[in-house]
């Protein structure tokens, strides 16, 4: 049996690490296709306050869209958090919605 596909979003909201427009077209197209996702405000906030919901988000077959994939992995890692070998880390500080959006959603074309 397969593990569903868990798609989980960061906001950033406490670092204008990530552009404002990407963030806005990622969510935005989130919410529109109907897949369930988890939203989070800020992931370097969850790490920080060692907020043990990081243990229920992280796993196997997790697409995280946030920033740098090293940093995602290590802020799960501190506080004991497993992220699974299928797990992704999608980059909204480097890459385009156009680039994002079909490692996402089924529906768009690459």
């Amino acid at each position: 049996m397969s593990i569903p596909l868990r798609i989980l979003y960061c906001n950033c909201s406490y670092a204008n690490v990530v552009p404002k427009a990407t963030k806005e077209a990622v969510l935005r197209a989130l919410t529109e296709s109907g897949m369930p996702f988890d939203a989070v405000p800020d992931l370097c906030e969850m790490s920080a306050q060692r907020d043990p919901s990081l243990h229920d988000l992280a796993g196997e077959n997790v697409k995280i869209v946030a920033c740098y994939p090293r940093a995602v992995k290590w802020l799960f890692h501190a506080v004991g958090a497993k992220l699974g070998d299928g797990a992704e880390v999608i980059n909204m500080r480097t890459d385009s919605p156009d680039s994002i959006l079909p490692k996402l959603l089924p529906e768009v074309p690459a």
